[in-house]
């Protein structure tokens, strides 16, 4: 029997992870949320961008969606600038009985250790009273530091260093909201965006630094963070509008977490973006494996390992692939988390997500 799915947020990652749930016949569709009245009315098989007339229209705000009785919903409704907002929402789904995977909000990835024990109480409260679990992941933080290191640490006899990074150019990155308020791509330099508020790094990383050291059997003493601006050498035009002279047009960042017992300060477990406008920008920063970006993990021990991931995809660029992984990655982990016992999951708790019965729907 199809499990019946609602879904939430039709932005750049709910846009995908829509089309994915209304080509796949594991799930029953029952109804679509969206904040933006324009899309009110609109059926889900076009904010998916698909040549499909499903019968499931959208509406706004979470009651139409509930009483459409899901047995899950995927939430990918923004987090990153509404938080508050966000756990609201997934509190609300879960004291109703139902469970949630999503993109957002991004701290629920690994809570423990990373937020105050209150907020996290409340959502757990939430899901033993609705009886429902909640699975929020992505590509980074994601499966890209998670699932891959955690796949190849399993083969080594000892271990120095988990490295995840992910390098890539957003120049084609469509999200404004992202690229200017999150991010600070065309701020002046020094002028730090939200993400770059001193401690937000940590909390944003802090989930997959300690859901690593969680599963690797080691405990963090500290997290520290650092970040690196490089400035536009002239004007020049990217997806979501002009990035002028002088202006945030790279940026480097470092998570770093310290362990206990460690020899020294070094770090043990080290997240590193980099993230360029222009290939040509810092060519002294680490290279993508493939033109576009790429992601890396790199395990020094024994053995060691550099591990290359290139998402590419017929649809789109290497942007493009990724937030197809990230909707996927939470799309198909549904059958996981609706058998899962009430609560928030993670990677460690729920099943290795295989991607079965995918060939059914490859399209």
């Amino acid at each position: 029997m199809a499990i019946r799915v609602a879904h939430v947020g039709t932005g750049n990652v709910g846009r995908l992870a829509l089309a994915a749930l209304v080509g796949n016949p594991a799930y029953e569709l029952t109804g679509v949320g969206v904040s933006t009245a324009a899309k009110v009315g609109k059926d889900a098989g076009e904010l998916a961008g698909l040549d499909t007339v499903t019968g499931i229209t959208a509406t706004e705000g979470l009651d139409a969606v509930l009483a459409t009785r899901p047995d899950c919903v995927v939430y990918c409704a923004m987090g990153d600038t509404r938080l508050p907002e966000a756990m609201a929402d997934c509190r609300r789904i879960l004291e109703a009985g139902v469970n949630v995977v999503g993109s957002a909000p991004g701290v629920l990835q690994f809570p423990w250790g990373v937020i105050p024990d209150k907020y996290i109480d409340r959502v757990e409260d939430a899901a033993r009273q609705g009886g429902a679990s909640i699975f929020i992941n992505g590509v980074d933080p994601g499966f890209a530091n998670d699932l891959i290191p955690f796949a190849f640490a399993g083969t080594c006899s000892s271990i120095e260093q988990v490295r995840c990074m992910e390098i890539a150019d957003y120049a084609t990155y469509d999200g404004a909201e992202v690229m200017f308020d999150v991010m600070g791509f065309g701020n002046q330099i020094g002028d730090l965006p939200i993400l770059f508020q001193p401690g937000v790094l940590s909390i944003a990383w802090g989930t997959a630094i300690r859901q690593l050291a969680a599963g690797l059997g080691v405990e963090v003493r500290e997290i520290r963070d650092s970040v690196e601006q490089e400035p536009a050498p002239e004007d020049f035009d990217v997806a979501v509008g002009r990035i002028a002279k002088g202006t945030v047009a790279a940026v480097r960042f470092l998570i770093e977490g310290i362990i206990e017992g460690g020899a020294d300060d070094s770090p043990a477990i080290v997240i590193e973006h980099v993230t360029r406008l222009r290939d040509d920008l810092r060519p002294d920063w680490a290279r993508p494996a493939q033109p576009g970006g790429s992601y890396r993990v790199e395990i020094v021990g024994e053995p060691s390992y550099a591990v290359d991931i290139c998402p590419t995809s017929r649809k789109g660029d290497h942007n493009h692939a990724a937030i197809v992984a990230a909707a996927g990655r939470i799309v198909n982990a549904i059958p996981a988390v609706v058998a899962a016992p009430p609560g928030i999951r993670t990677p460690l708790d729920l099943p290795l997500i295989t991607g079965r019965g995918l060939f059914a729907t490859r399209g």
